[in-house]
């Protein structure tokens, strides 16, 4: 990782000095804590929450699961179970289709880190109705460690950027899509640190 921040540097000047300040980039260093089933079951409940709130929904879908969440026990709750914890019904069908597609094996969550090409990782998920784009992006980041990941649509990502370049205007999905071209294979590297400068605005240490 240190040598790639290093080519990150010499990619983009302007993040070497937040590179120099910041941690050391945690994206593929160390194994998940959850399964890969866990972890988009979180993604999912994070989609467009607070960081609390999502913890605390996901809280007590652990303790509704007696403590580990799989694809079983999801499938055995109904609607109103998951609605009285706080998920929203959009999110219920989005989890107990994922927790379906993963029982009868049409997506092949525990080997799905086996799957070399992202796209078709992207492809496979996506086609699961309620999972998108930004829910993908951050598994694979996240959860499978994938380096070449670059996540436009999320607005921390695009602050984060404008504010490592000091730029007055908000940069937009479109063109930062375009401005990661000259990023490979290491985007998702650099939206790693494009979430770093949200923290340090906001006094965080990680």
């Amino acid at each position: 990782m240190r040598g790639i921040v290093a080519e990150v540097a010499e990619m983009d000047r302007k993040f070497a000095p937040l590179i120099a300040r910041r941690p050391l980039c945690t994206i593929g260093r160390s194994a998940p804590t959850e399964s890969h089933f866990e972890s988009l079951v979180s993604s999912v409940i994070s989609q467009q929450l607070a960081v609390k709130a999502a913890e605390t929904i996901h809280g007590r879908l652990v303790d509704l699961c007696k403590g580990t969440i799989n694809a079983k026990k999801l499938i055995k709750l109904d609607e109103i179970a998951l609605r009285e914890i706080g998920v929203s019904g959009a999110k219920a069908r989005t989890l107990k289709g994922l927790a379906g597609a993963v029982a009868d094996k049409s997506i092949p969550i525990d080997t799905i880190d086996e799957i070399h090409d992202d796209q078709e990782i992207y492809d496979k998920l996506t086609s699961l109705w309620g999972i998108g784009r930004w829910t993908v992006e951050m598994f694979m980041m996240f959860q499978l460690g994938r380096l070449n990941v670059w996540p436009t649509g999320d607005l921390a990502v695009r602050r984060g950027w404008d504010m490592i370049h000091k730029n007055k205007e908000e940069t937009l999905a479109k063109a930062l899509d375009l401005k990661g071209e000259k990023l490979h294979p290491y985007r998702s590297v650099v939206a790693w640190y494009c979430y770093q400068a949200v923290h340090e605005s906001r006094g965080l240490d990680y």
